[in-house]
């Protein structure tokens, strides 16, 4: 494949998702944004919807969705709810690659699971991939080295998430509007969220025992865009062996960031940085996780984008290197 050309498509473009999606294409040395389509956005111009784009980009018209009639294209980045792609992704002709940024393919058969920093090797050269949800890319990228060197017990985790509106998405509904979400902190999805089995499911391979314990509440905070999850776990260790598990284990990984301070979500803005952290009190078989990722970048569009440069062969940073958004 010419590293020159890649032809990309995204579905559900004018949504929070395909909007990162786009910035981060537009950006990138290999990819050409040559399709783009939408359901409500169907016949509109990209430019009507982000003015700030350059041409031609700017006057590339969204088309209805329908595998049917996609152009000739490489890869497809699918930014739809959770729900609603399964069956149009199905029919999209086997040469296409896809990667998933919705729910509908994680841990699917046939489909790769697109943790990418943990593991790029069942990732590369794949056709398909499902990006990893925005809580269960921050809660197991803190995890994964604790529970690779059975630091903590799996069965036992309990996951405290707050997170910016716009993981709602933009089709979101009322209760996300403003005067609704300023002021206010508001918990959701108790017991039963969409992400629970996705993190059971990845806790359980990267410990190789069961994650029947887990716990896991999610809180709206009244800001746009950022996660930052608060992880208990069970375990004699100490601080200083947690940081230096997560170091070694994430000293090949580019986005990964280990902090002797508790990270914060501005850290990650507008980027494809995660970073994480540690608290350990032996004597109370504690252990406190923290990860921080922008919801839109490393939680959706960015990782998602890291997943393709892996699937096309590239290097895994093409178009991702940008840095944070400060203030």
């Amino acid at each position: 494949m010419n590293q020159m050309s890649i032809r990309i498509g995204i579905v559900g473009i004018s949504g929070f998702g395909g909007g990162e999606a786009l910035r981060l294409i537009a950006g990138h040395p290999s990819f050409e944004l040559v399709y783009a389509a939408g359901e409500g956005s169907a016949g509109s111009k990209l430019i009507d919807h982000f003015p700030g784009l350059p041409e031609p980009l700017a006057e590339l018209v969204i088309e209805t969705w329908s595998p049917e009639t996609l152009p000739a294209i490489d890869l497809l980045f699918a930014s739809l709810p959770t729900g609603t792609s399964a069956e149009a992704l199905a029919r999209v002709p086997n040469h296409v690659k896809i990667v998933d940024i919705g729910g509908d393919h994680r841990y699917a058969d046939g489909w790769a699971y697109g943790l990418a920093d943990v593991w790029p090797e069942l990732i590369r050269g794949q056709s398909r991939v499902a990006n990893p949800g925005c809580f269960p890319a921050a809660s197991q990228l803190a995890l994964a080295p604790l529970l690779a060197n059975n630091l903590i017990e799996p069965a036992n985790i309990v996951i405290d998430a707050k997170t910016g509106i716009s993981g709602a998405g933009r089709g979101g509904g009322g209760g996300f509007a403003y005067a609704a979400s300023n002021e206010n902190l508001v918990p959701y999805g108790l017991l039963q969220h969409v992400h629970m089995p996705e993190m059971v499911t990845t806790i359980e391979r990267l410990s190789g025992g069961p994650a029947t314990g887990l716990v896991f509440t999610p809180h709206l905070v009244p800001m746009t865009r950022g996660i930052l999850v608060t992880l208990y776990c069970r375990g004699t260790t100490t601080t200083h062996a947690c940081l230096d598990a997560a170091r070694s284990y994430y000293a090949q990984s580019t986005f990964v960031r280990v902090t002797d301070n508790p990270p914060q979500t501005k850290w990650a803005s507008g980027s494809n940085l995660a970073f994480v952290s540690y608290a350990a009190d032996p004597a109370r078989n504690l252990v406190i996780a923290l990860g921080v990722v922008d919801n839109l970048g490393k939680g959706a569009a960015g990782q998602a984008v890291q997943n393709a440069n892996l699937m096309c062969g590239l290097s895994e940073t093409d178009g991702l290197q940008s840095m944070p958004i400060w203030p």
